[in-house]
């Protein structure tokens, strides 16, 4: 079975919501404490309780585990995460949020919400916010 070209009225609709959901998402990042990577790691982690080693996390972010490996090292040194022996293998460390990261990620995603609700409540009316919540869902089924 072939897929079938997308209709060029929905690729268009498609663009229109990359384009509007991308300055949305780029908007909130405006005064973030946490660089991007380092939420994405510190989300990982709080997201599912776990610990992970670089390797891991790495694959989860897809990028390189150089990369991955200088983000948790400034992550330990800012004391957002702690590294702990591996039970099993010596060579390698165990990656865990501390209190410290949970409290910053969990604060960064706050002032964001606090941002998205304010713009919401004064720039829709309540139609268009009574829309935009029947929206979410569908949101969610294109993942």
């Amino acid at each position: 079975m072939t897929s079938r070209a997308p209709h060029p009225d929905t690729l268009e609709l498609a663009a229109d919501l990359r384009a509007a959901l991308g300055a949305l998402v780029r908007s909130l990042r405006t005064g973030d404490e946490l660089p991007q990577n380092q939420a994405g790691v510190l989300g990982l982690l709080i997201r599912d309780e776990r610990s992970c080693t670089v390797a891991e996390l790495a694959e989860l972010q897809r990028v390189r585990h150089q990369s991955m490996a200088r983000t948790v090292t400034l992550m330990t040194e800012a004391g957002l995460v702690t590294q702990q022996p591996h039970p099993t293998d010596g060579r390698k460390q165990l990656i865990t949020a501390t209190e410290a990261g949970r409290a910053a990620l969990l604060d960064q995603r706050a002032r964001r919400e606090h941002r998205i609700a304010t713009a919401i409540e004064s720039r829709l009316t309540p139609e268009e916010q009574h829309a935009l919540q029947a929206a979410v869902p569908l949101l969610r089924r294109l993942r």
